[in-house]
């Protein structure tokens, strides 16, 4: 099968890995976008097709579809952030993100959501982010449905999504079909290893071979250590070159002008870089507000084999339970299926010794379902906060709190009522003091008693959002609606972190249509054009 990396770079892309540089540099450009994962590859693309000279900066490797190999040994080192073990601060909450070219586009499992409506009003509300509505945003998530293969899933699901879909409809519960941006899928259940046959349609295969079609360079191994600025505008970027191992500074520094700044480095990178910059933060908001979408996870053992490793990881859900309560009331969630691959699953299923043995045993009948926690609403419910380690690398503190184990607790219930009227002859919150239950009837009265607390209830995450979020003015937000930073006039802000609360829906959809919007809008302003269709 071609790889359309190598073919791109065979024919003339320019690409530097960093760690291969004899010496420092110093780079101009038009506009210089840190990261390239949803945000950094949308704006690399729409800023290029302006005629702007375009850098992108990416800490991680560059890999392509000929080293997707399936193995989770060579993916989690390779493709995402601490070897897919990156933690908050205590240790509670593990967070799964992408750290290559493409980012978590690269790794994700290709679900596909527009922003709710509630949300986006919620944010008029709240935020002023009178721009935003539902309206205004409808066309900008077309566009990139279209170009990005966003449709709805019409393969059957496999066993494991079949056990949402079953239980939900014996219940009476609405179950939906999510919509994947895939096109001519395999239905390997692999996606979170990156695609070895070019199906997924990420920013890898997308937007940055676009880009660098037009001309842009993409560094690689290449981390931005700090924004440079004089009043109210960014002179300079430095970078530090990393060796090949990707991890530690080489001694070489790569040193970035231009006209405008994009940092698109994820709602965990974005704020670290601005904090480590010591840019203009007059309210001490940013890194503030970090939302994760909390996940409780819910395993079952099924009478057949369910094998959930194969066919597509996600493709039903349920919002069920979402709107059970105004969305400033007790947190709400989403259900999700998970793909269940040995080392993920090992890892994070509870127990040790003989007890997970049996677990690990049983492997091909087991299912598990998720529950996303729309968190950022209730006042109670104030997400995490960014702070700089001591290394001057980013650190995570997320206090889970009595508002999101009221809801876990909820959300456990909820998925093993499902589990079992799917037909689950054994089903376990994934909990150190859970036994597993053999009813619905047992498994309601056990979770109900069960203690909920940090590394008892095992607690992870894919989405990260918030840290510089977007408001009418500087004393709510960091950036405005555009993402133009309030007090430094040529940088933006192109990722999830300007969304203010979370979305309670998978976010890569948001990111793609508003920053497909405000990368237009920018491009305008620094071609003196009008503002480019998306090709």
């Amino acid at each position: 099968m071609q790889d359309p990396i190598k073919t791109g770079l065979a024919s003339g892309w320019k690409h530097v890995d960093a760690s291969t540089l004899a010496r420092s540099q110093t780079i101009e450009a038009d506009v210089i976008i840190v990261g390239t994962g949803a945000g950094g590859g949308v704006s690399a693309d729409i800023l290029s097709d302006a005629g702007l000279r375009v850098v992108l900066v990416e800490e991680g490797p560059l890999r392509s579809s000929s080293d997707f190999t399936m193995r989770e040994a060579d993916a989690y080192p390779q493709l995402y952030q601490e070897s897919g073990a990156r933690k908050t601060a205590d240790k509670a909450i593990n967070i799964l993100q992408g750290r290559c070219v493409g980012g978590s586009t690269t790794v994700n499992w290709t679900s596909s959501f527009r922003t709710p409506p509630e949300v986006l009003d919620f944010w008029q509300r709240q935020f002023g982010l009178r721009q935003l509505t539902v309206n205004a945003m409808s066309s900008w998530f077309a566009v990139m449905e279209h170009k990005l293969w966003v449709r709805a899933w019409d393969t059957p699901p496999n066993a494991n999504n079949k056990v949402l879909a079953s239980g939900g409809e014996t219940l009476g519960i609405d179950i939906g079909h999510i919509k994947r941006n895939v096109k001519g899928c395999w239905n390997l259940g692999y996606c979170g290893m990156g695609c070895p046959t070019n199906a997924k349609q990420s920013m890898l295969l997308t937007t940055i071979p676009a880009a660098l079609g037009r001309g842009a360079t993409l560094y690689t191994r290449l981390r931005a250590d700090r924004l440079r600025f004089a009043g109210s505008r960014v002179t300079g970027l430095d970078c530090l070159a990393l060796k090949p191992d990707g991890i530690f500074p080489s001694g070489k520094v790569v040193h970035f002008r231009a006209r405008h700044f994009v940092v698109a480095a994820g709602a965990i990178g974005s704020p670290a870089l601005l904090m480590r910059s010591g840019v203009p933060d007059p309210h001490r908001l940013l890194g503030k507000r970090t939302f994760l979408h909390p996940v409780v996870i819910s395993s079952a053992l099924m009478p057949e084999r369910v094998d959930g490793y194969a066919g597509a990881p996600q493709s039903m859900y349920s919002d069920h339970f979402l709107h059970q309560a105004p969305i400033d009331g007790p947190l709400g969630f989403k259900l999700e299926a998970a793909p269940l691959h040995p080392v993920l699953f090992s890892t994070t299923l509870q127990g040790y010794g003989e007890a997970h043995a049996r677990l690990m045993r049983e492997f091909t009948s087991a299912s598990v379902l998720l529950a996303l926690l729309r968190d950022g609403f209730n006042p109670q419910s104030r997400g995490g906060q960014v702070r700089l380690g001591a290394d001057r690398l980013p650190v995570l503190d997320y206090p889970l709190g009595d508002v999101i184990w009221e809801a876990a607790r909820r959300a456990l219930l909820a998925m093993a009522e499902i589990q079992f009227a799917a037909g689950a002859r054994w089903v376990t919150p994934v909990h150190e003091a859970a036994p597993g239950y053999t009813s619905w009837a047992e498994a309601r009265k056990g979770i109900a008693l069960l203690p909920l607390k940090p590394l008892i209830c095992r607690v992870v995450s894919a989405h990260v959002m918030g840290g510089c979020a977007m408001a009418d003015a500087p004393p709510r937000g960091v950036v405005d609606h555009r993402g133009r930073h309030f007090w430094l006039g040529n940088l933006s802000i192109h990722d999830g972190s300007v969304f203010p609360t979370s979305l309670g829906v998978n976010p890569q959809l948001s990111i793609y249509g508003l920053v497909a919007r405000n990368a237009s809008l920018l491009a305008a302003e620094l071609s003196g054009r009008p503002a480019p269709l998306i090709p």
